[in-house]
């Protein structure tokens, strides 16, 4: 897979999110959150490979993540570590379905089983493009 940079926005453009890589994988995730919101996550660090931008509102799951979506239109745009871990850096994940189709449809998937054990599972051998209908 060809590497290059990666750009999100909500459906409305009000938020927007810059990957500086293309990643290694998705993660489709099946806890009570990500499940209803549909999301595919990549992952960084605030600042430091993912940018964003834009006025968002929060829901806080747990204490630890808080869940982001615009202030406008609604649209899950990320999640964020209400914490920095031991190098100073706050972990952040994207919503990869507000790329533009053909910058993500090559990026495996991986699902983790969010909802009993917080394990991974197998690959299924899909990619993002498989998601898209």
């Amino acid at each position: 897979m060809e590497l290059a940079t990666i750009d999100g926005s909500c459906h409305c453009g009000s938020v927007r999110w810059h990957l500086d890589h293309t990643p290694d994988s998705a993660t489709a995730c099946n806890c009570t959150v990500c499940r209803r919101y549909g999301v595919l996550w990549a992952y960084g660090h605030e600042n430091d490979g993912v940018r964003i931008s834009g006025n968002t509102r929060a829901y806080w799951r747990g204490g630890g993540i808080e869940f982001h979506f615009c202030a406008v239109c609604g649209g899950v745009a990320y999640w964020r570590g209400r914490e920095t871990d031991a190098t100073g850096q706050r972990r952040i994940g994207v919503n990869l379905r507000m790329a533009e189709p053909a910058s993500v449809a090559p990026i495996p998937i991986e699902h983790l089983d969010g909802l009993d054990t917080f394990e991974p599972l197998p690959r299924d051998g899909r990619c993002v493009g498989d998601y898209w209908f």
